[in-house]
């Protein structure tokens, strides 16, 4: 599995995440998608994102939501997220791990679910172990992005299996049960990743699918 950070760091950014959103809605009383955007869009998420932890280290879940938001923070009295967890407590928690677990940016998750969305799915998944929820983000990911990279980046250069099989060697047969997501392109020789990369020009990560063939 491929992460952004080491998971030593996970629980704490769960924890993070989950009262920055929880903050957001009960301390801020603002919108939490409006919220969500900013944050997606910051240099911050990107960074973060890449695996730079120290961009949310020793800072409270309070402190980055005045980070994003570009406010000066005030000296204030909160007691949100402690004992009791909001659905906007789980849905921050939930999105870390899934951001992580799937090392799949936060903006591109929301094109297939926003923030809204999974905090309504509070009900029933706060119950469920971690990886049911995950399962079905894995599934709308799969609804959004029905073909692999390895399909959009060879019809990008405009180029036919047979030719890709012809330029890698690699037989036509292999190439469609990777672009029918019949055979998982995560788990393939790295050489054939080295030859297809080097074939549709782009590096060899940007063939790696965050959603693995179950």
């Amino acid at each position: 599995m491929i992460t952004s950070y080491n998971k030593m760091y996970l629980s704490q950014v769960k924890k993070q995440f989950g009262i920055m959103l929880d903050y957001v809605v009960y301390g801020l009383k603002a919108d939490l998608n409006t919220f969500w955007n900013k944050f997606i869009n910051s240099d911050l998420c990107k960074r973060l994102e890449k695996g730079d932890i120290s961009v949310i280290s020793g800072k409270s879940g309070i402190e980055i939501t005045y980070e994003i938001l570009g406010l000066k923070q005030k000296k204030i009295r909160y007691l949100g997220a402690v004992g009791y967890k909001s659905e906007e407590y789980w849905a921050g928690w939930a999105i870390t791990y899934y951001q992580w677990s799937r090392n799949i940016s936060f903006e591109k998750i929301n094109t297939f679910i926003n923030i809204n969305e999974i905090v309504n799915m509070y009900h029933p998944y706060h119950e469920m172990d971690i990886l049911q929820f995950c399962d079905r983000l894995d599934e709308l990911y799969l609804n959004k992005y029905p073909y692999p990279n390895l399909k959009i980046l060879r019809e990008k250069i405009g180029i036919s299996q047979s030719e890709l099989a012809f330029y890698t060697g690699i037989s036509v047969r292999t190439i469609q049960q990777y672009e029918q997501r019949k055979k998982d392109i995560n788990k393939a020789n790295f050489e054939y990743i080295l030859l297809f990369s080097k074939v549709l020009w782009c590096k060899p990560e940007d063939l790696y699918e965050p959603v693995s063939i179950k």
